[in-house]
């Protein structure tokens, strides 16, 4: 039965949810009311916060399709429950995908290939209710995507599989009354109304109007950002999504609509202006240039071309479908900018509605920022953990209250107030806004130095990242590539390389042809534009781009929608006969070559073509530039150079960006209309190798130093890049990724073949020349990082793993127990496709690494918001490809980030244990207090929250980041042992002083429990005294405010606040020192000497307001001298004990860095990690690392097998059965 009640919804996607049924109960709703009233309410409240106790108080389970109700859970590491109540569509008048568009869809060839279009299972499902027009569709809604009941699946599903809705992406602004009400039902406010309803009864009016005042502001405040944000999207999405289209309807005819009209299936017709797309559409005919920096952050523009149709000469490939990630130079994606398009004469360019609303890539994106994915990290547990323990610590408080008070024959309401009293004293209330306001810090400070942040509490994440990974083009190298030269094959053999490409000889070669012709350049007003590295290539040959107009193609047969051709001073007076292959190109008058069809650059295919015709000649020519080793393999062996691999081998070492080029002449059969639907596989094969093009990919300047930063602060680095894997590993080293005496292992993993298992062909790269002949290096020389303990603590790895995207994904498939110790010294991934990077991240963080990722942000949208911390070198000032975004297009922003990241880490862990011990401090004060049935007074409290705490939390939040990264790194949760020795210290430091203050002027000879008339004062300092406290005495005391115990608490308390302040807003080396931090010093001088100046000189208006008692001159003294000793003591434990024992010890792991376990013998490893815990109270020298590539490299040092040794292979345990 319960397999029948639970599905799966979204299955295999990032928001898969599992779905529960239930039916309303009406016993149990009526129990629910009855609960609620008993409650006054809070069990409503307790119901509204928790979902899943919502439903199942006042529901029972049925099943999904009989349902009233649906319960949510996803499937991700939060757990979070969501309910939705299930509604009712009637199918009558409601629109359908109409048998016209159907139509429209088939007479373009293109149905059967878009599964987003209209599938067998659609069109059954359809026509079925169109039977029956009565019948009502129950669905139900989830951050704004509709989930239809399927009949056929018995499942709720996504909306796009059965009817569509307008396309729009409807967000809309909440009333300031709704966000108000959600906003005040947050579980803190319900607390501080509470906290004020309870001190009004208690006559706490003075202290709980300025709790209103200050949770209205935060509120109001809160409201207005919140609602901004709202008005911010809504205006962004807005500006586009209503625009006037053209739609393509039956016999061509064509027909303008909205665009909220379109649907699916539709087929739109791309204006020759451009448009901003208002839905994701798949080019069926023509090509458009897109600027897609909306989505990708990447500013240069982007060719899209139509989309081939697969079945034409390929076997097999009848049922490819499409896919918008498979297929995406081929779709127009939302809100992306079409500038401007290509066309041929009488045809428009027409694409295929594949997604509209909220499921297109623009509605998903606003999906993502409308309700963001919680953020798992280990402070915000252990925060609300440290809550829990408060609340404990609360309750011991409100028993002994209680007992304290039944003893004390105090009356019924008293002992209520007195005991609920303290509840609100041990949790302050001021925490949320406390911990927040150092990420809001560090948030305008990283504005200033152009890094723009999307989600602050990100920031507290990156100052725990311990590895990071870079892209190579345009983010580790500069974006452009100089052409260093080129190298040409005859005959199957390498020519001598040529500096030169712009000369007369090589004009009318194919080499140069491919050169001119195999690009995705385009002129956007005059300028040409696109590729960098084609940019580079075009501007080496000098040739010209020209973009035909409609009349100019009509001349050429409708076939040439670009056209390239060399400048006229290159083209010799008569063309010399110099070879067979001169000879195709000879013309009599023009040379030009026109552009018939492109086959966009792939990143999973890592090449791209061209199909082009010289004017005048009857065949085609297919031209492909792309990766060697995958341009060779799709070209006759015979043509290949037999001494191919090595002479890549010896460009890529150098550092070289090698591309190959081939060629092929096409069948005079193939004719244009024919050329626009073959698909790639059918041209390019059984290719003519041509030769490489060698491209010189210089460093950043800022580069080594940068790295050499990082790795001084023990922070890992990684390359992942879609470049060749032998350039990589010779970046990895100039960048000083890999030092120069590292040994790099080449892992090549195959995957199964002909009934033999997978396996893994391990290679020693070879590396500099005294090392050339260590083939023979025995197990021992290897296995271990050698360790300098010189003044840096640098820490230099002794091998590397490199390995390329097919390795990667073979590794991760069939070597699932391999794969983790890779990820411990993998440096260098190589051909990694989009997907792959994402991947890489996933298996990284897997074995417990904080991962920061660093790209340009075209390829690496995947990765970079998978990373805990991404950041993408854009010029846009924040691009929705990941949580970060840097103006300066350098790395030097990474130090930077991970600084900034520290400093609010630590500013987060520096105010949470200073709100914790003014909890503390204030709950001992009052219990101390209720001891003698006293209390704190109205204006005491006032003074202490508003005067000390609320200026205190602001001002010790401002501490800059420190200038630099330093090996260590901050604890990730509040539950350290470090952390919690401050802490528990410093509670009983406070509490140690409190209790001698309160005890001792017990003893003096002049003590009295009730404040005598006249008051015990020094008379030679304060002869003024008596009338005002005569004055003072008149007013009644009902609460035992004025005693000399509460005054020597308050004043000992006050004084405690600030030193424990003072204590805990450390500097060095993660944060600037605190007198660094001008209003902190001056707002706790200023506080420190009025509430001296008070104790020492008493005023007499101050004190009656603040109900201090008169006290004598000696006892004053005798309280200095206490605060002084405690002082004393706070700081020495804090500051000289703790950071010079305790904090050192815990952190050694951090400064030593995780490489300290791979060079260390296995005891003095597992030594260090003894010491990690208080030795002398817990022997932790079996102590497993609680990270797991910490344990994995305790696991590696004893392992003689690793790392594995030259030329050996590893084979997999069993073959996994494909599919």
């Amino acid at each position: 039965m319960d397999r029948e009640e639970r599905k799966t919804i979204n299955q295999g996607q990032e928001d898969e949810m599992e779905i529960y049924g239930y039916n309303l109960c009406r016993w149990k709703l009526a129990i629910v009311s009855l609960g609620v009233v008993c409650t006054g309410g809070f069990l409503l409240l307790l119901l509204y916060w928790l979902p899943e106790w919502r439903v199942k108080a006042t529901c029972i389970r049925a099943a999904i399709k009989d349902c009233e109700v649906v319960l949510l859970r996803t499937t991700d590491e939060f757990r979070m429950w969501f309910c939705a109540k299930i509604r009712f569509l009637s199918l009558e008048g409601h629109l359908f995908l109409s048998p016209k568009s159907t139509g429209n869809k088939v007479s373009n060839g293109h149905a059967v290939h878009l599964t987003e279009n209209l599938t067998e299972e659609n069109r059954h499902g359809m026509n079925k209710y169109s039977q029956i027009q009565s019948q009502q569709i129950r669905y139900f809604t989830h951050y704004s995507v509709k989930y239809f009941w399927n009949d056929t699946l018995h499942n709720f599903d996504f909306l796009k599989k059965l009817l569509y809705g307008i396309n729009e992406i409807a967000v809309k602004v909440p009333s300031v009354f709704k966000l108000l009400i959600k906003e005040v039902l947050n579980p803190f406010y319900i607390f501080q109304l509470f906290s004020v309803i309870l001190w009004s009864t208690d006559e706490y009016y003075y202290y709980a109007l300025a709790i209103v005042i200050m949770s209205v502001v935060s509120i109001v405040s809160s409201l207005y950002s919140i609602r901004k944000q709202y008005i911010m999207l809504h205006d962004m999405v807005a500006a586009h999504s209503t625009v006037r289209v053209s739609v393509c309807r039956v016999d061509e005819e064509i027909e303008e609509i909205f665009s909220t009209d379109l649907v699916p299936g539709d087929v739109m017709v791309i204006p020759l202006n451009g448009i901003v797309m208002p839905c994701d559409a798949v080019l069926i005919n023509g090509t458009c240039i897109v600027n897609e920096s909306m989505l990708t952050g990447e500013s240069v523009p982007v060719t899209k071309t139509n989309l081939p149709n697969p079945s034409v000469n390929i076997k097999g490939m009848e049922d490819e479908l499409y896919n918008p990630e498979i297929h995406k130079r081929h779709t127009l994606f939302c809100g992306t900018t079409v500038i401007q398009t290509r066309f041929y004469t009488g045809e428009l360019v027409k694409a295929i509605v594949v997604r509209t609303g909220f499921s297109t890539s623009k509605g998903q994106l606003v999906r993502s920022i409308l309700y963001p994915k919680p953020t798992d990290f280990k402070l915000y547990r252990d925060a609300y953990l440290f809550l829990l323990c408060l609340v404990a610590v609360a309750g011991v408080g409100f028993i002994y209250t209680i007992v304290n008070s039944i003893l004390n024959k105090v009356e019924a309401g008293e002992i209520i107030i007195e005991s609920l009293d303290i509840i609100t004293i041990t949790v302050p209330p001021a925490l949320p806004a406390a911990m927040t306001a150092g990420i809001v810090y560090a948030q305008r400070r990283l504005k200033k130095i152009g890094i723009f942040c999307i989600s602050p509490q990100r920031i507290n994440i990156c100052g725990q990242l311990n590895l990071v990974c870079f892209d190579k083009t345009g983010t580790l190298t500069e974006d452009g590539l100089d052409l260093w030269g080129i190298q040409r094959v005859e005959n199957r053999c390498f020519l001598l390389p040529e500096e030169n490409v712009c000369n007369e000889i090589l004009v009318k070669s194919q080499f140069v042809a491919c050169m001119a012709t195999c690009h995705s350049l385009t002129k956007i007003e005059g300028v040409l534009s696109g590729d960098p590295l084609d940019l580079k290539m075009f501007e080496a040959i000098g040739w010209i781009l020209e973009e035909a107009t409609e009349e100019e193609t009509a001349l050429h047969n409708r076939i040439m929608p670009t056209v390239v051709r060399p400048p006229k001073q290159l083209l010799p007076e008569s063309a010399p006969v110099g070879s067979q292959e001169m000879e195709l190109f000879e013309l009599p008058a023009i040379y030009e070559i026109g552009i018939v069809r492109q086959f966009p650059f792939s990143s999973a295919l890592q090449r791209m073509g061209v199909v082009t015709r010289v004017l005048g000649d009857k065949k085609m020519d297919a031209y492909m530039k792309g990766a060697p080793e995958v341009i060779a393999s799709l070209c006759k062996s015979e043509t290949v150079p037999v001494d191919f691999e090595k002479v890549l081998e010896d460009y890529t070492k150098q550092g070289f960006r090698v591309i190959a080029l081939a060629h092929r002449k096409l069948e005079s059969k193939l004719t244009w209309h024919k050329v626009q639907n073959i698909s790639r596989d059918a041209i390019e094969n059984n290719m003519d190798f041509m030769g490489l093009i060698i491209m010189q990919n210089k460093l950043k300047k800022e580069t080594p130093a940068v790295l050499e930063d990082l790795h001084k602060a023990n922070i890992r680095t990684v390359m992942v890049t879609g470049d060749n894997m032998l350039t990589a590993v010779s970046v990895a080293r100039d960048c000083g990724m890999i030092l120069p005496q590292d040994k790099v292992i080449i892992a090549e993993a195959l995957p199964p073949k002909d009934g033999k298992v997978a396996k893994i062909n391990w290679h020693y790269a070879d590396t500099l020349t005294q090392y050339s002949k260590s083939s023979a290096i025995d197990s021992e020389a290897i296995p271990m990082k050698l360790a300098h303990d010189s003044l840096e603590d640098i820490q230099v790895t002794r091998y590397h793993f490199a390995m390329n995207g097919k390795s990667f994904s073979v590794i991760l498939e069939h070597f699932q127990d391999l794969a983790p110790k890779l990820m411990l010294h993998g440096t260098v991934f190589a051909r990694m496709a989009p997907d792959q990077k994402t991947q890489l991240i996933e298996a990284l963080q897997n074995v417990d690494y904080f991962v920061g990722m660093c790209g340009d942000g075209a390829n690496d949208c995947g990765a970079l918001k998978r990373a805990h911390g991404g950041i993408s070198l854009s010029e846009l000032e924040a691009s929705v490809a990941s949580p970060f975004t840097s103006k300066t297009p350098s790395i030097s922003c990474v130090p930077n980030l991970i600084r900034e990241g520290r400093a609010a880490l630590m500013t987060s862990f520096c105010v949470f244990k200073f709100m914790a011990l003014y909890s503390i401090i204030q709950y001992f004060s009052v219990t101390l207090l209720y001891s003698i049935l006293s209390n704190l007074g109205d204006f005491q409290f006032l003074f202490i929250d508003l005067a000390i705490i609320l200026v205190v939390v602001f001002t010790m939040s401002l501490n800059p980041a420190w200038k630099e990264l330093v090996a260590q790194r901050p604890p990730s949760g509040l539950i350290s042992g470090a952390l919690l020795f401050s802490v528990l210290s410093q509670i009983i430091i406070c509490i140690g002083f409190q209790s001698l203050g309160f005890f001792w002027v017990k003893q003096q000879p002049w003590y009295k429990e009730r404040y005598p008339h006249p008051p015990i004062c020094n008379t030679t300092t304060s002869l003024y005294w008596n009338s005002s406290h005569l004055y003072n005495e008149t007013k009644f005391d009902t609460h035992n405010i004025q005693n000399y115990e509460n005054t020597t608490v308050f004043f000992i308390s006050s004084f405690q606040y600030l030193i424990v302040a003072v204590a805990f807003s450390k500097g060095k080396p993660f944060r600037q020192p605190c007198y660094r931090n001008y209003f902190f010093v001056v707002s706790v001088i200023i506080l420190y000497v009025f509430i001296l100046f008070i104790m020492l000189h008493p005023v007499s208006s101050v004190d009656q307001v603040l109900q201090i008692v008169c006290v004598p001159y000696g006892w004053r003294i005798n309280m200095l001298m206490i605060i002084l000793v405690n002082a004393l003591v706070s700081i020495m434990v804090e500051n000289f004990f703790l950071d010079m024992v305790l904090w050192k010890v815990v952190f050694n792991r951090d400064r030593q860095g995780e490489y300290r376990f791979t060079t260390q013998p296995p005891q003095e490893s597992v030594d260090r990690w003894g010491k990690c815990c208080l030795p002398w109270t817990l022997d932790c020298r079996k102590k497993i690392p609680k990270a797991k590539y910490m344990y994995l490299a305790q696991e590696l040092l004893v392992d003689p097998e690793w790392p594995p040794k030259p030329q050996t292979t590893t084979e997999a345990k069993s073959i996994k059965e494909n599919g």
